[in-house]
């Protein structure tokens, strides 16, 4: 169906791709699988019109293809499901998803009715449970992934290309996901599937093509090779990730979190959380793990002081009571939060790495209290590049430029800067390679030596049970367990996830 030959492209003088070669065939789900900075997502954008300007040529059902646009290529059959979330906020959901190829009645006027009613179809094909007219700065992140997996499903695209599909959504929506891939492909359409889930590939792809530093590496059926084969393809080396064998519950207690609960903005007489208590060690790491909607990323957005009006309950830290009312009371009390949207809460993407690693310590680099010192805030940069091994050529580099894996690392040593005694980290690896993923274990473990205590939320099980020191599971709002590591599985954890128990933490 569509096939690219000897693609390269380069940024600011960098090679993203090099003489790269792909082929995607017709009904088959190919995996296009690769590290953080391999070219994979670089590679998609070249394909759906976003980058128009590189070496090599796109053959497209037989004929050599050149878009100027997006537009272009959709109008051609190539969609794009971007893993970075490409919608307007404070349009409603139906507007998103017609943005740009609105419905019109007998009158040449938008028709918004229409419009409407055939949102809810593609809503409910996708069993999500929204009204077209819900604004998207309302929806999670999940639900807003949904969203732009609809607007891919409208275009009835000949190639969809679905870069991280399913790095937000939760268990159930990715089985409803993957029923609607194999319709597409009964359909005869072509899916180029992005994902670092390898387990989910395997369940889902038909053949894999393997990008390491911008070429092409291997490729092939994946009922040909084995998932340790495919990592090893990929970095080159063997990962093997254990789990903790550390003991938590003598060590001294860092914090204390008792009946904290949250209000729903919106909904009278529903909480989002409720009553949810639990216990953080020196040199512990939490793992909590729940399904979307279990409340996880407010829990840490409650600890943060990010919710003061709706939310109640108490903290302690060290045995004393602390008042969190806002993100600087957090911050004094030595709590950090790396949030689940790097991009969007964590990053300032149009400025260079030093700026974004120093915001969080402004008053440390300061020079006579009235200027900062360029000279300062260069060491502290370069000092968290080297200890995180964040991959640039320069401290001066934009930190959209970078990578997702060297992205969150940014964002970590802006965060690490601030020396806190507890680090609350949302979905830390979410979106990033599985090297990138091995650092970030790294330094957790590092931190937790140390003595700092972590809690780190995470959608994949595989990454609790090898992190955690203790996992705490949620259902809807409630903790439903607390689950010391050497007695965790699988199955266990996922029985709390979707039932609640009366079980104390």
């Amino acid at each position: 169906m569509l096939v690219a030959k000897n693609i390269s492209k380069k940024f600011s003088g960098v090679t993203a791709l090099s003489n790269v070669n792909l082929e995607l065939r017709p009904g088959k789900v190919n995996a296009i699988i690769g590290e953080n900075g391999a070219g994979k997502s670089t590679l998609m954008k070249i394909l759906s019109g976003v980058h128009t300007q590189y070496e090599g040529e796109i053959v497209f059902k037989d004929k050599v293809v050149k878009f100027t646009n997006t537009k272009e290529a959709e109008e051609a059959g190539i969609a794009i499901i971007h893993q970075e979330l490409n919608l307007v906020p404070y349009l409603s959901v139906a507007e998103n998803i017609f943005l740009g190829r609105e419905l019109i009645n007998w009158l040449n006027m938008v028709d918004r009715k229409q419009m409407r009613e055939k949102a809810n179809a593609l809503l409910q094909r996708l069993n999500l449970n929204i009204d077209p007219d819900t604004k998207i700065a309302e929806l999670k992140v999940g639900q807003q992934q949904l969203v732009e997996i609809a607007k891919a499903l409208y275009t009835n695209a000949e190639v969809i290309i679905m870069d991280e599909p399913t790095s937000a959504i939760s268990d159930k929506e990715v089985e409803q996901l993957f029923a609607i891939i194999n319709q597409l492909k009964a359909d005869g359409k072509t899916i180029a599937y992005i994902s670092h889930k390898l387990k989910e590939l395997f369940s889902i792809a038909d053949r894999f093509v393997v990008l390491r530093d911008g070429t092409t590496v291997d490729a092939g059926d994946m009922n040909s090779v084995t998932q340790d084969e495919l990592i090893q393809k990929m970095t080159g080396r063997q990962l093997n990730l254990q789990k903790s064998g550390k003991l938590i519950s003598n060590a001294e207690e860092l914090m204390t979190v008792k009946n904290i609960s949250l209000k729903h903005p919106l909904l009278r007489f529903t909480n989002i959380l409720t009553n949810v208590s639990f216990t953080l060690h020196k040199g512990e790491i939490l793992g909590v793990y729940g399904l979307m909607g279990a409340g996880r990323t407010e829990l840490m957005e409650c600890i943060f002081g990010l919710h003061p009006k709706n939310s109640s309950g108490e903290i302690k830290m060290k045995g004393k009571s602390c008042k969190i009312k806002t993100p600087a009371d957090a911050i004094a009390a030595g709590i950090a939060l790396v949030p689940e949207d790097r991009k969007l809460h964590g990053l300032i993407l149009n400025q260079n790495i030093k700026t974004n690693i120093s915001l969080t310590v402004l008053k440390q680099i300061e020079k006579w209290g009235l200027l900062l010192s360029t000279k300062k805030e260069k060491n502290l940069a370069d000092n968290y590049i080297s200890r995180l091994a964040i991959k640039t050529s320069s401290d001066k580099n934009l930190a959209k430029n970078l990578s997702g894996g060297n992205q969150q690392k940014i964002v970590l040593a802006k965060w690490l800067a601030t020396h806190p005694q507890i680090l609350l980290l949302d979905e830390p690896t979410r979106g990033i390679d599985i090297n990138a993923k091995a650092e970030i274990y790294k330094l957790m473990k590092t931190l937790a030596d140390e003595g700092m205590g972590i809690i780190m939320v995470s959608s994949e099980l595989p990454e609790i049970l090898a992190v955690s020191d203790r996992v705490l599971v949620m259902c809807e709002g409630e903790l439903t367990a607390s689950i010391p590591i050497d007695e965790a599985t699988e199955a266990g954890i996922l029985t709390y996830a979707i039932y609640k128990n009366e079980l104390t933490a």
